[in-house]
């Protein structure tokens, strides 16, 4: 359904666009919107993640992670309808509340998986009964058989922001290059998968905590209409929520960590707003 509306939705900015092209305008005017869609590449700082349970209370220390891209990089898995969310992507609105300066709500689409097979500190308890039973205050190695942990359906930041556009260039024909840095804070909404020892896994969507962000970035617009941006957003994120298991077991995490994101989007821009004055 979210697929559907998003296609939707590109289809009618784009039609409604064109048929206004006898009227040229800046596409960061007052009053301009745009749409746009890409997809990311992501780093994450290690960070300490705390177990609490009703027979668990333990923290995995450093823990190292990483995104997961969607390969080989084709139509099939990047533009078919029904895939276009499976990959790591970015979803962006943007209005211009005055020339130059737009508000902005955005998803980003990332991927957090925990890299299994590490080595990492480990301090707490287990008292439910099995092989992980114990008191532990040292290194411990994480197998598949004792944790899973992945954000990867994925590690959905919800945020709104303020973005400001410095254009170095704007030719007659409605070529603009802009300069873009912007920053804002959201929410974070994702479907986590987690597997601890013998638990059965929790597959629900869940508000788990905020986070905090910065970008910079270049974007070109051709004929004031279509445009292409490269961008770097930094963020940290700060998770104190996490479902681990069914609703009827008592058990959840706590994480928080910074990241950065390298994004390549290309969108749409509907000029309502007045022409910029040169």
């Amino acid at each position: 359904m979210k697929r559907t509306v998003l296609i939707f939705l590109i289809m009618m900015l784009m039609a409604t666009g064109w048929s206004q092209s006898a009227a040229r305008h800046s596409s960061t005017s007052k009053g301009s919107v745009y749409i746009s869609w890409g997809w990311n590449r992501a780093i994450y700082t290690n960070s300490n993640i705390w177990f609490k349970g009703g027979d668990y209370n333990f923290v995995l220390y450093q823990v190292k992670a990483h995104d997961r891209p969607t390969f080989p990089v084709s139509y099939h898995n990047y533009l078919q309808p029904n895939r276009l969310t499976i990959p790591q992507t970015n979803f962006r609105m943007g209005y211009f509340i005055k020339d130059n300066l737009a508000i902005v709500i955005a998803d980003d689409h990332m991927k957090y998986v925990m890299d299994n097979g590490q080595d990492v500190m480990m301090k707490g308890t287990i008292t439910r009964p099995g092989k992980f039973f114990g008191t532990y205050s040292g290194p411990k190695t994480l197998t598949r058989d004792f944790l899973l942990f992945e954000h990867t359906n994925g590690l959905n930041y919800l945020n709104v922001e303020i973005e400001k556009y410095y254009t170095w260039h704007h030719s007659a024909k409605g070529t603009q290059v802009s300069g873009i840095l912007g920053g804002g804070t959201g929410i974070l909404y994702p479907k986590t998968d987690v597997t601890l020892m013998d638990y059965p896994e929790n597959d629900q969507f869940h508000v788990t905590g905020f986070g905090l962000s910065a970008r910079a970035g270049v974007r070109v617009t051709f004929m004031d209409r279509v445009f292409a941006k490269l961008e770097n957003k930094v963020g940290y994120i700060n998770m104190p929520d996490i479902l681990l298991h069914a609703s009827d077991i008592k058990g959840g995490a706590h994480q928080a960590f910074c990241y950065t994101q390298f994004t390549g989007m290309i969108g749409f821009s509907l000029n309502t707003g007045k022409k910029q004055k040169k």
